[in-house]
């Protein structure tokens, strides 16, 4: 089948070459020139891991394709996805103008029946909107499906050629054999495709994230109360993620969630409920949480060097929002790294995949290292924000060495006590008994 993906972000890239590898023909499209340039010259211009074998092999084979004129890379598709970024506005609400650019500029371009898919996240009622602003330029027939993805970035490759659940929004049935089609051979292992309205699938999308969110922000709160009350959070997550109801997965402890997802969804989801006059009062919470959360070490680093961080230098490991990617979107190392800044301290940081972003970002803010001992050596004090494998059984020993202080203050929770005891480190860490080394 032709499928055309507008778009050449995370989503749009990770959707049109796992189509392409499932034998489709895919042409995606893109308005940045410099990105289509590097893609037809076969470099990936994301970081997920396992991506880059199945994209050479794609273009290799004929079925991977790159464009910046829209009309040329629509021509033939019968599916076209809209994999667009959906920025939050400035008032919370999820910007559509993207979205809807396209959808004005397909109505003329259309030739034959086709299905135009949002593959983004968008509020309740953006799949008739698309409607409207395709129809206003055509006479040919078309529906408009929503298709959320759910895809985790480190593990894409796995969710999308492997889902839980397609979820698919439309009430035509031409549109749905087409989609079952597409899907089929990816859910043959008996997972299922739910087939319900586009309003429902849109919803569905940020219902989930926003649980998800809400599932972490809950558990740093249980944290904070066993700090206070002498519990241990580990503990307490056994007991709790034990529980069928419950489940084990997003109840680890730590100083927030970032991303592109999460952090969005839930501000949008909020929103939409303000539209309607709701006043969701968990997601409110939820967001005001994690802010605080996201800088939690921070009054603890000040505390230990009796509130003066001037001219202190702090060894920063992990600056992506999580472990097996480089997107910093509302990582919390970036909030610390302000904090730490702001009161005077020197920054010395190490990412094995995010390093590059964040120069883009801030610049020269901090100093960037080649590899994590390289950002503690002559350091004050360690401060842990994303769980990367590499940090999980560092040579303490040679940390040690290279701190002025042995004093780790873990975000994520990486360690042991008893480890860190034995070591004879002083260790902050969330909802955990403090080690004084």
């Amino acid at each position: 089948m032709k499928i055309a993906v507008v778009g050449t972000g995370y989503v749009g890239l990770v959707t049109g070459t796992c189509f392409a590898e499932t034998g489709n023909n895919v042409t995606c499209i893109d308005i940045d020139e410099d990105k289509v340039k590097s893609l037809q010259n076969g470099k990936v211009t994301i970081y997920e891991p396992g991506l880059e074998v199945i994209f050479e092999r794609n273009i290799d084979q004929d079925r991977l394709h790159f464009t910046t004129d829209l009309a040329e890379g629509i021509k033939g598709a019968k599916i076209i996805f809209l994999a667009l970024p959906t920025p939050p506005g400035e008032d919370g609400s999820a910007d559509l103008k993207y979205i809807l650019k396209v959808a004005e500029d397909l109505g003329p371009l259309l030739e034959d029946y086709t299905v135009i898919v949002d593959k983004s996240t968008v509020p309740v009622g953006t799949a008739e909107k698309v409607r409207d602003k395709i129809g206003a330029g055509t006479n040919i027939e078309f529906d408009v499906v929503s298709n959320p993805e759910f895809l985790r970035e480190g593990v894409a490759l796995e969710d999308f050629m492997k889902p839980d659940r397609v979820v698919i929004g439309t009430e035509s049935e031409k549109a749905k054999q087409m989609m079952n089609t597409l899907y089929a051979p990816l859910v043959r292992q008996g997972n299922p495709i739910i087939f319900m309205d586009e309003k429902s699938a849109e919803l569905t999308k940020y219902a989930a994230n926003s649980f998800l969110a809400t599932k972490i922000t809950f558990m740093n709160e249980i944290a904070n109360m066993c700090e206070l009350l002498g519990a241990d959070v580990d503990a307490v997550r056994k007991g709790v993620g034990t529980d069928s109801r419950i489940g084990k997965r997003f109840l680890f402890a730590g100083i927030g969630y970032g991303g592109s997802c999460f952090p969005k969804d839930v501000q949008a989801l909020a929103k939409s409920a303000n539209e309607v006059d709701y006043n969701f009062r968990i997601l409110k919470s939820v967001m005001d949480v994690n802010e605080d959360q996201k800088i939690k070490m921070i009054p603890r680093i000040k505390a230990y060097f009796n509130g003066d961080l001037n001219d202190k230098t702090i060894a920063l490991w992990g600056l992506a929002f999580k472990p097996y990617t480089d997107d910093i979107r509302e990582a919390p190392a970036l909030y610390n790294i302000d904090k730490l800044t702001k009161a005077g301290a020197k920054v010395k940081c190490y990412d094995p995949e995010a390093m590059e972003n964040v120069k883009k970002s801030i610049g020269d803010k901090v100093t960037f290292c080649h590899d994590a001992y390289e950002a503690t050596d002559g350091a004050d004090a360690l401060l842990i924000a994303t769980e990367w494998p590499v940090f999980r059984t560092p040579d303490f020993d040679r940390i040690k060495a290279g701190l002025t202080n042995p004093v780790i203050f873990d975000g994520r929770n990486l360690y042991s006590l008893d480890d860190i005891d034995r070591l004879g480190f002083t260790y902050f860490s969330i909802g955990r008994a403090t080690i004084n080394g």
